[in-house]
Order: C-alpha cells, then structure tokens, then sequence
C-alpha cells in the first residue's frame, strides 16, 4: 500500500525457552552435553501476523498477558528481529518500550535530558530546542541541576516520559507507558498521545487501558496467543474482545506458573461475607477480591483495582499502596496475599470488567482482566430506570417544592 507508514507481512517470532542467561564457557559446554540428543523446547511468540498501518493512523493492539504484544513492539522498532517474515516501516521510528532506560543515577537531571534524547535518536540541536518544553512538562525545573538518584520515583517517570514524548518521529510507538506517574500526569500523557495523532503522526499504542484505547485510537488489533483475532474499528473490537477474552461471571482461577516472581492465583466478586455473588445487583456493595503469590522480594509492592464499563470507560481505580499509605512487603517467601476493596451501591446496572494490576511505583509486574461481571437491576427498579445508561447510580433525595411558596416562607422567616 502506497500510503503505508508499516507494514508487517507473515511475521513470526520464535523462542527457545529455558536460555536466555549469559553462562561461562564451562557452563555452556555442559549444558550443551546434557541437551545433546534432545531439541530445546520452543515457543512462537508471533505466528503469521500480517497488517498495514497508513501514514497518520492510530493503532491500538489489545490482548491478554502473553499474547504477543511487547513482541510485536519490539519487532515494529527493531530491537529484535522476526524468525519468519517481514516488517518495514517508513520514517523515523520513536519508541516508548521502557520508560527511563539509558538514564543515568549519578547524572542530574539537565544531563540526563541530553544523555537520553541522544539515546532515543535526537541530536543536541534538537535538545536544545525542545529543552524548556520537557522541563515543563516533567514540572522538575527546580530540580535540575540535581543527581537523578535523589528524584522521587514519580519524578524519575515525568522526566523519563517527558523526554521520549518529545522526540520527533514519524512513528511512535508506545507500550504501556501511560501507567506511570499520577492521575493528572496521565492525562497530561493522553493529551500528548492525542497531539501525535492531530500532527499527523503513525502510532502503535499498546495498553491495557480499554478506555485509552477507545480514546486515542480509531482502529483497534486484538492479538490471542501471537496471532491477529480482530482487526477493525475500536469500538467493535473492544466489545467482541471484553466478551471472548475476559472470563465471564463471578470466579476466576488462574494456572500455576511457578516462574513468575508475582502471579494472580484467584479474583472474585463476593459480598461482605466472603460468599461468591451469582447475581450481584446494583443496590448493594461488592467486594472485588484477588488472590496472588509473592515468589521474590518486591520492596513498595502495591495492588490496584479498576472497573470498567464494556468500551473501556474506567468507573473506578483505586490503589492499595498509594491511597492508603501502605506497601505489601514479603516477610517470607513463597507468600500468599488475598486483597479486597468493597465497593458501595453506586454503580448502575450493567456489563463491568474488573482489571487488576500489581507493581511498584517504577511499573507494573501483572496487569490484567481478570473477569467480567453483569451487576443486575434493584429488584424492584422499573426496565425503563435501568436502561437509561448511566455509569453510576448512588441514592439520591429528590425534593420539588412550588417555588413562589418556598420564597415566601423563607421571606417570612427572616422578616419575623
């Protein structure tokens, strides 16, 4: 296609499990003694994945944990190379893959703007001029001139977005990134995402935010086990990936893989006393529940819990560490935590999705839908009351009152 800014033609990618680990010539002579005569087992990350992408569209890719996304990433900006096929892209790639990576400690902050805009492709002229605009927008001016060693950790992630959001590439690739920093910030990133596209920019936007992905990006690519599932307009997407992919109803477990140093054992939709809800309904709390093992220690773990509405639209995001002043920090390992947030009778009948995400304030270690759940009308609410649309519903007082009588007595009131 003439106006294609990618294209990505029967690309598959394979990977030999169990390496990965740099050994001693020793250690690789014996290891390769005690595989001879058995083949290393292997995995396709990617399999047969083919699409084009036009010069100023936004893409948005989608899928559950292992499907293939952070892979294709990698391959659109040639960190890795495809086993199989081919991927060409026109123009200068700018990818936001990890967030801070080439910064430097001991550097301040002056020096690791310059240190890392030269890393991601941008040349000191262009620094230059641009310089004001990431100070700004990281709002750590008056820590400039300070070792990046003792910024906070949020400050770290503004400077480090801040510098990758202004380089200036045709294509923008971008992994996850709008996780960092505060609620306000990541609008601020949003907002900066939505400039890439009215500036006529290509972006491939991986997220697990279904409600980001709604807004930044008109066509959405649904990836399942590293090949294509759906590829069409967002909105269709969504809906047939919230509805297949998310497992539906009240409890959900998960398969065992005792490599992960976190792992989600467990989520449930319960009530106040543990009992799994078949049938949750609007007009009374839910508690959402997640079970998951700590394997390795994780210093400043935090759990979150969102809710979002069937196209993305977040209704909830709550955030153990941050909202209550705590940390989950293993005093013996393999530990076992069960977290829950009861949530009041606000939410209007509806199709729900629970997403739950695990991390430190440097980034996430699990994000995932872990279920899906439909809240029911109060028994007794009208069908007409329930289909209105809202996404919330808390009890409210009505008071209507004949207006000329009400000044009146008020009138009354203050004269007597």
């Amino acid at each position: 296609m003439a106006g294609s800014a990618i294209q990505v033609a029967g690309v598959s990618k394979r990977y030999r499990l169990g390496g990965g680990a740099y050994l001693t010539l020793r250690e690789s002579l014996a290891a390769i003694m005690r595989r001879r005569g058995s083949a290393r087992e292997t995995m396709w990350a990617l399999k047969d994945v083919s699409f084009d992408v036009d010069q100023g569209e936004a893409i948005g890719v989608i899928g559950l944990n292992g499907a293939g996304k952070s892979t294709l990433l990698r391959i659109l900006s040639r960190i890795t190379e495809p086993t199989e096929g081919v991927s060409r892209t026109r123009g200068r790639v700018g990818a936001l893959l990890e967030v801070g990576t080439g910064f430097h400690p001991e550097l301040s902050g002056r020096e690791n703007i310059y240190l890392n805009g030269t890393i991601l492709g941008m040349s000191r002229r262009e620094i230059r001029g641009r310089f004001d605009e990431i100070v700004d927008f990281a709002g750590v001016e008056q820590f400039l001139d300070t070792p990046l060693k003792r910024y906070s950790s949020g400050m770290y992630l503004r400077l480090a977005f801040a510098v990758a959001a202004h380089v200036d590439p045709e294509i923008v690739i971008v992994d996850e990134v709008l996780a960092v920093g505060d609620v306000q910030f990541r609008e601020k990133c949003l907002g900066r995402m939505s400039e890439f596209g009215r500036e006529g920019r290509t972006v491939v936007f991986v997220s697990h935010d279904l409600g980001s992905v709604n807004q930044l990006c008109s066509r959405t690519m649904w990836l399942d086990h590293g090949r294509i599932r759906a590829d069409g307009p967002t909105a269709d997407v969504v809906d047939e990936y919230v509805q297949a992919a998310v497992p539906r109803g009240s409890l959900t477990t998960f398969a065992e893989d005792p490599g992960k140093p976190v792992q989600l054992l467990a989520a449930a939709l319960t009530d106040d006393e543990g009992t799994v809800l078949d049938a949750p309904r609007r007009d009374a709390p839910i508690t959402l529940e997640l079970r998951f093992v700590v394997r390795d220690r994780i210093p400043g773990l935090s759990v979150s819990f969102m809710v979002e509405t069937s196209q993305g639209v977040r209704v909830l995001d709550e955030d153990w560490g941050a909202d209550t002043g705590g940390t989950l920090i293993p005093s013996s390992l393999p530990q076992e935590y069960v977290a829950r947030l009861t949530v009041p009778p606000i939410l209007s009948s509806g199709d729900y999705v629970f997403v739950a995400w695990v991390g430190t304030e440097f980034g996430k270690i699990v994000q995932q839908e872990v279920l899906s759940f439909r809240l029911l009308p109060a028994r007794d609410e009208t069908s007409e009351a329930a289909s209105r649309g809202r996404v919330v519903q808390p009890t409210v007082r009505w008071e209507v009152v004949q207006a000329t009588a009400a000044v009146g007595a008020a009138g009354r009131e203050q004269v007597g």
